[in-house]
């Protein structure tokens, strides 16, 4: 396996800017005041990410998927991440055991 320079570099490029938006957000949040709708936004953000990872799959798949995707949505908005993952995980499992 070989690993060309191109791609090494790309890849490097990639870490870079990820590691500099994550620390950027982190310096620029010590001088942005959180009101209440500031935070009522920055609350809305996890599941608005989930459910534009998860959609695309639902509308292109089968009724499993889209059931696991709604129920997904209804548990991401009082449930951490994870457990929102969590339940839309099991739910196509169990749809998809039970032959739907």
């Amino acid at each position: 396996m070989t690993l060309d320079l191109n791609t090494l570099l790309a890849i490097l490029a990639m870490a870079a800017a990820t590691i500099f938006t994550r620390v950027g957000g982190l310096v620029l949040i010590r001088y942005v005041k959180i009101d209440e709708r500031r935070r009522t936004a920055i609350e809305a953000i996890p599941p608005a990410v989930l459910m534009a990872v998860i959609a695309p799959t639902a509308f292109a798949t089968g009724w499993a998927e889209a059931l696991a995707c709604a129920a997904t949505a209804i548990v991401s908005r009082r449930l951490p991440m994870l457990a929102s993952v969590v339940v839309g995980v099991a739910t196509v499992a169990l749809l998809r055991a039970a032959g739907l």
